[in-house]
């Protein structure tokens, strides 16, 4: 499809150009560039000294070129972005499992939106904001050797009845106040076994069991969930009898019990 562009002239495209090919060795070096290139505009002024001001401060941080980089060919949201704009990226390489050369690029990305809350409330607040690709920083995490499958998960508290999911939530509100990680389980609740490859998917520690007949009688079952996958591997019939790895404990004694249990798989 044909377009007509937006009808720039000669020295105004060469000016847009200058923006792209603006980037040089240090940051002074790039915004003294910009400064060439807006002579005449106060606004374009203003943006290139706050630029500066970043560059000056980068500096003196001890953030180099090979950290920091001020790169006038990155553009987000020009409707939405009020001014300095930033992204995030990874330059290290790795191999994909074909063995090809690969890297992870941005993983994050923001900047100044000055005008956003004075959309919805009329008042002039400044804010700047980012936000983070999670799944690939941690896949990254992963290929540096950083972060693990061997990470230890949250506690699991399985759900048995969906009517009960306020005693559930206060199980795991019990357990994050006491510092320990843990989650309800959102999904299907009909298929239980469902429930425990998700808590060994999440590499969890402990899971955490109570349906009606628990509830009746006060009690909840704690699973142990590393002491079982041990055991499931190599142990005898006599050592599954001598050290069981389910336990039905009284509820007020559920944080003690999981307390307990962490400790032994440290």
């Amino acid at each position: 499809d044909f377009t007509d562009g937006a009808g720039l002239t000669d020295t105004q495209a060469d000016v847009v150009m200058g923006f792209m090919q603006a980037k040089r060795d240090t940051g002074a070096q790039t915004v003294a560039r910009l400064r060439e290139l807006v002579q005449g505009s106060v606004v374009g002024l203003q943006g290139v000294e706050e630029l500066e001001t970043i560059a000056d401060l980068m500096a003196a941080a001890g953030y180099g070129p090979d950290r920091v980089e001020i790169d006038p060919s990155v553009v987000r949201g020009l409707g939405y972005y009020t001014g300095p704009v930033f992204e995030a990226e990874l330059t290290f390489e790795i191999k994909d499992d074909k063995g090809r050369v690969r890297n992870f690029g941005s993983v994050a990305g923001g900047g100044r939106y000055d005008d956003l809350v004075k959309r919805f409330t009329g008042q002039e607040v400044p804010a700047t904001g980012v936000s983070i690709g999670v799944d690939r920083l941690l896949a990254a995490l992963h290929a540096k050797g950083r972060m693990t499958s061997d990470t230890v998960g949250p506690v699991v508290v399985t759900v048995m009845d969906k009517a009960r999911m306020a005693e559930y939530q206060a199980m795991v509100a019990e357990l994050r106040q006491a510092g320990i990680r843990a989650e309800v389980y959102l999904g299907n609740p009909k298929n239980f076994g469902n429930q425990l490859k998700y808590a060994d998917r999440r590499n969890s520690p402990v899971a955490v069991i109570a349906g009606g007949d628990e509830f009746d009688k006060g009690v909840v079952q704690i699973k142990d969930l590393i002491l079982g996958a041990k055991m499931a591997e190599n142990a005898t019939l006599e050592e599954w009898k001598d050290r069981p790895s389910q336990y039905e404990v009284p509820r007020a004694d559920l944080l003690a019990k999981v307390r307990e249990i962490l400790e032994l798989n440290r």
